[in-house]
C-alpha cells in the first residue's frame, strides 16, 4: 500500500467516524505498512489486526480502541500515541518508543515490550499479564492499577 493509499484510507475513517455518507471503516488488516507515516493520523477503533508496522512512524496518532492484536510494531515510534482501550494482545513492540504514550486500559496480554520505552507512559488499568518488559524503559511510567 502506497503512503497516498494509506492517506486515502485514513480521511474515509475520520469520514466514517464523523457519520459521513462517504465515510469508510478502515481494515488495514494484514497489510504491510513498512516505515509508513502515520504521524497523527486518526484511526480510532480502526482494525489493525496482524499489520506490518515495523519502524513505522505513529507518532500523536489516535489509536483510541483499535485493535492492534498480533501487530508487528518492532521499533516504531509511537511518542504521545493515543492508545486508550487499544487491543494489543500478542502484539510485537520490541524496542518500540512509547514516551508519553496513552496506554489506559490497553489489553498487552502476551505483548512482546523487550527494550520498549515507555518513559512517562499512562498505563493505568493497563491489562499486562504474559507480556514481556525485560530490560523495558519504565522511567516515570504511570502503573497504578495495572493487573499483572
Amino acid at each position: 500500500m502506497t503512503q497516498k493509499e494509506l492517506n486515502e484510507v485514513i480521511r474515509l475513517h475520520e469520514g466514517w467516524l464523523d457519520e459521513e455518507d462517504w465515510g469508510k471503516y478502515a481494515d488495514l488488516s494484514g497489510q504491510d505498512l513498512y516505515e509508513a507515516n502515520l504521524r497523527e493520523a486518526c484511526l480510532e477503533r480502526a482494525n489493525l489486526v496482524g499489520v506490518n508496522l515495523v519502524g513505522a512512524n505513529l507518532a500523536g496518532a489516535n489509536l483510541y480502541g483499535a485493535n492492534l492484536a498480533g501487530a508487528n510494531l518492532y521499533e516504531a515510534k509511537l511518542t504521545g500515541a493515543n492508545l486508550y482501550k487499544a487491543n494489543l494482545y500478542k502484539a510485537n513492540l520490541r524496542e518500540a518508543d512509547l514516551i508519553r504514550a496513552y496506554l489506559s486500559e490497553a489489553n498487552l496480554e502476551g505483548a512482546y515490550l523487550y527494550e520498549a520505552n515507555l518513559h512517562r507512559a499512562n498505563l493505568k488499568g493497563a491489562y499486562l499479564p504474559g507480556s514481556n518488559l525485560y530490560r523495558a524503559n519504565l522511567e516515570k511510567a504511570y502503573l497504578v492499577g495495572a493487573k499483572w
